[in-house]
């Protein structure tokens, strides 16, 4: 796992200790940047479930102005710092050790342009935090991209009122949906 392009590009992230966590694959990560292309550079971006933070660090290596790294796992708090501080992008960076689910229904701050879900697998909790965000609008802005990381298989329709899915890309065991804000889609 690494930093793939920008800033920060070919440094080596460490894995959180443990099976707790599922990184994005390289190659998956590489399409996504592809997507999203210079889109990403001076953006605000929240990494729900930031796990080893390589999603939000390669944000920030290709220009991102903040990324907002939460994940309740101590391990996973220390493995994004000291990814961080390896890729030199820490003072861009807010880490939060708290449950992905209540900073969603608590946080009152500066919305976001791009929120990453990315949870554990086979739990069913990327539809919560979707939903979450859904019934949280405050959190978005108009051009907001929401992005959820699943396995396949975990794939199953959702009613949402504030988001709605524009792509969906599919990198052998990592599915990738994006999703805007709808009155942005019209």
């Amino acid at each position: 796992m690494r930093v793939i392009s920008g800033s920060a590009r070919g440094h080596r992230l460490q894995s959180v200790p443990g099976d707790g966590t599922r990184p994005i694959t390289d190659r998956a990560k590489e399409a996504l940047f592809s997507i999203l292309g210079n889109w990403i550079e001076g953006r605000y971006v929240l990494d729900l479930f930031g796990g080893t933070g390589a999603v939000g660090i390669e944000a920030l290596s290709r220009g991102a102005e903040h990324v907002f790294f939460v994940d309740r796992s101590r391990a996973a708090v220390r493995t994004i710092l000291q990814n961080l501080t390896h890729c030199r992008v820490a003072e861009s960076a807010t880490v939060a050790r708290r449950d992905s689910f209540d900073f969603i229904e608590k946080f009152d701050g500066e919305p976001f342009d791009l929120i990453y879900i990315a949870p554990p697998q086979y739990r069913e909790l990327w539809k919560k935090a979707l939903e979450a965000v859904d019934a949280r609008a405050e959190l978005l802005v108009e051009d907001s991209v929401v992005i959820v990381q699943i396995d396949p298989h975990e794939e199953a329709p959702l009613a949402l009122d504030t988001l709605i899915e524009f792509d969906r890309r599919r990198y052998g065991s990592v599915l990738l949906i994006f999703y805007e804000v709808a009155e942005a889609a019209e």
